[in-house]
């Protein structure tokens, strides 16, 4: 489990409904679903909530689609943090067309609370199943100016998923595991900003030292010219002054003072029209150190992976301090500053470790982060996965119970032809039905254990079913 993210800078002078499209679903295990809302609350911690600013809902997927709040009832972070944390996994069907057409109802609600002249963007989290057509109900809330963002957390088809983000997908579609969520939440947040901030005033690339002013076209160079001023809000008398083309749309503005809020106002001097003038407020960020962020991957019983960012120049080592908690022993590795992960191996299993990653600078001074890792139970993987004939196009699929204390069980079964299914049961449940497996194809079934801290090790199997000539049944064989 990787750290809590640090407090991100407030982003105002955004405005936007912003709706997320939640797979509450029987199809998504209790733990997927913790995971994604933690992702939705860090995606949308920075924004300012009112108004004229940033309003949020949830829709479910479910049997039947249902909105959890309306886009204008909470309009603080903590607020709508609580309302994100509060949320409850609906289970059922996994009808995303149905909850997209509610969707398009909703987005133009007055009643749900939107707003009718400001962008609207959808972001669905989903892991690629869904058990009706999307096509056209996706289509149409593009066709209506709606930004559609989707992050893949299983195996959808990339054929398919593309089609239903907005273009191009390279900035609108995101495939990664569930635990890896973290690491795309900036790149989206900045990508639904675009969209949230294009008709006005608004600053991108913002370091401790600089960033840069962005507004939309009002003059051209022989129209007018822009007046910029800005100054620390904590001291207005420092005030200073640009004169910018009326061609441009654009300035960067640097030797500034890091962690500062600078007021910021933009006059169109005019000679054809009035504008009125545009302000925002922009907070440098933090000089740069390392490790600003650790992550914990790829956990087994004996070991996990732990990486960090960002990787600068001025560090000349990495030191890995861990131990189990509770207790007082630690262990020590060292890493090269040119490095930003390494293997932590030898643990004892189904343990919580407590990791701390400390920079050492050239200067000598050091910066430490720490975060909790925890190792999956001995033997956390199912055995003997076995298949029994039921006849045409179904089979049984049993296993052996795995070790440890587990939660429940997912199975999932990809067609070669037909759609892919997602069954999760529960512990004292080693077996399900599996049905429309066409004649003649092969097909990929995987069963993997649920814990309180992670999911354990998935164990596949590939089924050939038989073609209807031959006789009936199946055959299997081990993947590798």
């Amino acid at each position: 489990m990787a750290c809590q993210p640090s407090p991100q800078p407030s982003t105002s002078n955004s405005e936007g409904d912003l709706l997320f499209l939640l797979d509450s679903s029987g199809s998504v295990s209790y733990y997927e679903f913790s995971r994604v809302k933690e992702f939705m609350w860090d995606l949308v911690q920075p924004f300012t909530f009112g108004p004229r600013d940033v309003q949020t809902s949830i829709i479910h997927i479910s049997t039947t689609p249902t909105m959890e709040f309306p886009f204008d009832r909470y309009l603080s972070s903590g607020t709508l943090q609580k309302a994100i944390r509060d949320t409850q996994q609906l289970m059922g069907d996994t009808n995303t067309g149905k909850a997209l057409s509610y969707a398009k109802e909703k987005f133009f609600s007055d009643e749900a609370g939107a707003r009718p002249d400001v962008p609207k963007v959808l972001v669905w989290v989903t892991d690629g199943f869904s058990t009706d057509d999307i096509s056209e109900p996706m289509q149409l809330l593009k066709d209506m100016g709606v930004t559609v963002f989707i992050v893949s957390t299983g195996r959808g088809s990339y054929l398919e998923l593309s089609a239903a983000a907005s273009q191009p997908p390279e900035k609108h579609l995101y495939f990664v595991d569930v635990d890896d969520l973290p690491i795309i939440t900036k790149e989206l947040r900045d990508a639904i900003l675009d969209v949230i901030q294009a008709n006005r005033l608004h600053a991108v690339d913002i370091t401790s030292s600089s960033f840069r002013l962005m507004w939309p076209k009002l003059l051209s160079q022989e129209t007018g010219y822009y007046t910029l001023e800005y100054a620390p809000i904590d001291d207005l008398a420092r005030k200073r002054t640009k004169q910018v083309s009326g061609a441009h749309t654009s300035l960067m503005l640097s030797n500034l003072a890091p962690e500062t809020t600078y007021e910021v106002a933009l006059i169109p001097e005019s000679n054809v029209h009035y504008f009125p003038p545009q302000t925002t407020r922009v907070t440098t960020l933090a000089e740069e150190t390392s490790p600003a962020q650790v992550l914990i991957s790829e956990s087994g019983p004996h070991s996990f992976h732990v990486s960090w960012a960002p990787t600068l120049d001025s560090v000349t080592s990495y030191q890995i301090l861990y131990g189990p908690l509770p207790g007082n022993s630690a262990k020590l590795l060292e890493v090269d500053g040119e490095h930003n992960s390494t293997v932590v191996e030898n643990l004892a299993p189904n343990t919580t470790y407590l990791v701390t990653v400390t920079a050492v600078y050239k200067s000598g001074k050091e910066k430490s982060l720490s975060a909790k890792a925890c190792t999956q139970e001995e033997g956390s993987k199912v055995r003997h996965l076995r298949f029994e004939d039921m006849g045409p196009n179904t089979l049984k699929a049993s296993w052996d119970s795995a070790d440890g204390k587990v939660l429940g069980y997912r199975v999932r079964c990809r067609r070669q032809t037909g759609p892919s299914s997602v069954i999760s049961v529960s512990p004292q449940i080693h077996s399900v039905i599996l049905t429309d497996l066409a004649s003649g194809t092969t097909n990929k079934v995987c069963v993997k254990p649920m814990y309180k801290n992670q999911p354990g090790k998935r164990l596949c199997r590939m089924v050939h079913m038989q073609p209807a000539t031959e006789a009936q049944g199946y055959k299997h064989r081990q993947r590798a």
